[in-house]
């Protein structure tokens, strides 16, 4: 236990590392972002600027004015059509009307139909599915890419000298926290008997948090997406965690649910609905957790940020970019302890369903 404890302080101190080295470019990038905002606009909007630098986007920005445009994948009433996000702006990034099977603009950040004026069809529109890459799913295939790569090469090290022979390289890295989920987050909460049948899910659900986490933090390629802080990524997940729950319960769970032993029956219809209406706000709690608490981390750094613009004088900027730096670090603990979070209740979710009811004593309490 106490072994674990310590390489579970190394991995934090590790990304706290990491941190401090990315902390000072993720300021001067958020800077650079809410000065270019502020040209475009004319007069400095707050608002614009922090929804600007954490909303998706259908290009991926490197450095200056250069940009990688994605594709932009659409499906409509003529069939699929594909195309270059680049079509949809001009030089200055503002949005154009691209003209192909239809006239497509983009209208607050999504690919629309438009009439021959430029204004939203909406019947159009309707009809229209969108499948592109953005910048979000992009590093989506990043992180997974990424995580492929290291545990890959960790199984195949494992293989090649076995598990008796010290780890090194990515081995000594992956080991400490892989021990940590199955020893500190699956095994008290799902059992040591039942909790490798569920190991795959928690570790896949962990590192693909803790992965786009990270890269989050990172202001520059291949990094800099806020895929944790998107709603649609988190209700994914959770609804991953609700369809293995609710697979994996057994009897004594949905009769706990529907029909509480050791309580008088009036009881019992009055408490049906309550647990019936949890097996559905779990995931939903799930899903918010993750979303406000990664959302409000880059809100916050953004907010620091645009004090300078705000006051334009050298002590807000004196006072704003250290502050920036120290909010920055505690966003990567946050980063890892949302991740350890979601992945602690996940297990926690999945425990209670398989476990086993002893329903004697219960009933036998009730009846004295």
């Amino acid at each position: 236990m106490y072994l674990n404890r310590v390489k579970s302080l190394l991995v934090v101190c590790l990304s706290l590392f990491a941190l401090m080295i990315s902390a000072p470019s993720l300021a001067n990038d958020t800077a650079a972002a809410v000065e270019h905002v502020a040209k475009k606009e004319g007069d400095f909007n707050v608002t614009e600027t922090i929804l600007e630098h954490i909303k998706d986007d259908h290009s991926w920005h490197l450095w200056g004015h250069t940009s990688i445009h994605l594709p932009v994948i659409l499906k409509t009433s003529q069939g699929f059509e594909v195309f270059s996000s680049e079509k949809l702006v001009d030089e200055h990034h503002e949005p154009v009307v691209h003209k192909g099977n239809f006239d497509y603009k983009l209208i607050e950040g999504k690919t629309k139909i438009v009439d021959a004026n430029g204004n939203l069809d909406k019947e159009a529109s309707k009809q229209l599915w969108d499948f592109s890459i953005t910048k979000n799913v992009a590093s989506l295939f990043v992180s997974v890419f990424i995580l492929l790569v290291v545990l890959l090469s960790s199984a195949a090290a494992y293989k090649k000298t076995g598990i008796k022979t010290a780890p090194k390289g990515l081995q000594s890295f992956m080991e400490p926290i892989i021990l940590f989920v199955r020893d500190e987050v699956a095994i008290p909460n799902i059992g040591a008997k039942k909790s490798g049948k569920y190991m795959p899910f928690l570790l896949t659900i962990f590192f693909l948090i803790l992965t786009n986490n990270f890269l989050g933090l990172i202001p520059f390629f291949p990094g800099g997406a806020n895929v944790s802080g998107n709603i649609a990524f988190t209700m994914t997940l959770a609804v991953c965690v609700f369809i293995v729950v609710n697979l994996s319960a057994n009897k004594s769970y949905w009769e706990h649910i529907f029909w509480m032993p050791g309580m008088h029956w009036s009881m019992k219809l009055f408490l049906a609905p309550i647990e019936l209406i949890g097996v559905f706000t779990k995931p939903i709690s799930l899903m918010i957790r993750l979303f406000a608490n990664i959302t409000a981390g880059h809100i916050l750094v953004l907010s620091l940020i645009c004090l300078i613009f705000i006051f334009k004088t050298v002590f807000a900027s004196a006072i704003a970019v250290p502050f920036a730096v120290f909010i920055g670090m505690i966003e990567l603990l946050v980063a890892f302890l949302q991740a350890f979070i979601f992945t602690m209740l996940a297990a926690m979710y999945i425990g209670m369903a398989t476990e086993e009811h002893h329903h004697e004593a219960h009933e036998e309490v009730a009846h004295h």
